[in-house]
């Protein structure tokens, strides 16, 4: 059986969400699922803006022909051709012959490597300022290469003054029957699943989003419609702030996150004397991590949110214990930059880890590093209290500074 929801007057959310999937891009764990949202526009053309994931895709179908009520659908944009959110085109096709693909001149090489469909006559090949006319609503294109694919293009009606804005300002999580910001507590239950889609996704490109939201800022944006997670009808002001900190990697909470490593719990006591330290020195923010436990989706999300990063690991083979490798190439790969850092490393007989990890935060940019080989030998001593106090009044002064 169908539902939608009207967003405007002419315009309908046909989309869905799956609460069955485990793993994002089946590598992000999603325990709250995902939505995969579509929009259907009614004006004297009908245009649908985007499809959806075969897991929904049964739903998706009935949705549209609900909203369409024995109307045809004339015309498809495709904003993104990623197949969580393009798997419905070829069904499309079949369904609606007439219906004509709307697309940039990188969208339709993709088509054909995901489809053998014989598209002639049925293309329109639109650019960055082109406008199209459904009727009363006049549709504007912009490209939006690389957040996060190099064909993705976000769609602006001029006249409800929607933005479709394909992966960007979306979420994990799957929606009910509240698909809408105003009916959701936003940054109680959305706001971490957010920060991690924005970070692991499309964090790479904070040159690419800074674009993107410059050219944004010339437009009227009253109402966000993103391919994942609620629709923004009021206060849109309040997520482009946070992709404009996000894009510029500028952490929204001075505070601490420690991601410790530990085998035998001693680098993890380590960690937590530093923590009962940096609360007695006044610090309100600090998170912990066991990142052996831990999703590194997560360790890069709070790695976006907080001022200062504290890294503990022990050596493994000569080298940094491998969950914490691991965790240093994602933040190099996702351009984590410009954080504070101190080191804490071990080791009982080459204690190495602590040098090797510095090594890797100076290969990134604009890092701040607070420490230099402070390495225990097997466990915490009292002689080396001292130094853990100097480290903590630095980390203490940097944050109230």
């Amino acid at each position: 059986m169908y539902y939608y929801r009207k967003v405007t007057d002419d315009l309908y959310w046909v989309g869905g969400s799956d609460r069955r999937l485990a793993l994002f891009e089946n590598l992000f764990p999603i325990p709250n699922g995902v939505t995969y949202n579509s929009y259907l526009l009614m004006d004297e053309k009908t245009v649908l803006f985007d499809t959806v994931d075969t897991s929904i895709g049964r739903q998706f179908l009935e949705n549209v022909e609900a909203v369409l009520s024995g109307r045809s659908l004339d015309y498809l944009v495709i904003n993104h051709m990623e197949p969580d959110h393009c798997s419905l085109i070829d069904e499309l096709v079949l369904r609606y012959p007439d219906m004509k693909i709307i697309g940039n001149a990188k969208t339709f090489p993709m088509i054909g490597q995901f489809y053998q469909l014989d598209l002639t006559g049925k293309t329109v090949t639109i650019k960055e300022g082109d406008t199209f006319s459904c009727g009363k609503h006049t549709l504007h294109f912009i490209m939006a290469p690389m957040v996060h694919w190099p064909e993705a293009m976000m769609t602006y009606d001029e006249t409800d003054k929607v933005l479709f804005s394909a992966d960007a300002f979306g979420t994990f999580g799957a929606v009910g029957g509240t698909i809408f910001n105003d009916e959701i507590d936003f940054d109680r239950d959305w706001l971490d699943d957010a920060r991690r889609y924005y970070t692991n996704i499309v964090g790479k490109y904070g040159v690419q989003v800074q674009n993107v939201l410059k050219k944004a800022a010339s437009l009227d944006i009253q109402c966000i419609c993103p391919l994942h997670g609620p629709v923004w009808r009021n206060n849109v002001e309040y997520l482009l702030e946070k992709y404009n900190l996000w894009s510029t990697y500028t952490p929204e909470v001075k505070g601490v996150m420690i991601a410790y490593a530990s085998m035998y719990g001693n680098t993890e006591n380590a960690a937590n004397v530093l923590a009962v330290k940096l609360a007695e020195a006044g610090v309100k923010h600090i998170v912990m991590h066991d990142i052996s436990r831990i999703h590194v989706s997560q360790l890069i999300s709070d790695s976006f949110k907080y001022s200062h990063l504290v890294l503990a690991s022990p050596t493994y083979n000569g080298g940094i214990y491998p969950v914490m490798a691991n965790y240093l190439d994602d933040m190099k790969a996702l351009n984590v930059q410009g954080r504070t850092v101190a080191v804490l490393g071990n080791g009982t007989w080459a204690p190495m880890s602590a040098k090797q990890i510095e090594a890797k935060i100076s290969e990134m940019k604009n890092m701040t590093l607070l420490t230099e080989n402070f390495a225990l030998k097997s466990s915490l001593k009292p002689e080396q209290m001292e130094e853990m106090d100097m480290l903590v009044g630095k980390i203490a002064e940097s944050i109230t500074a």
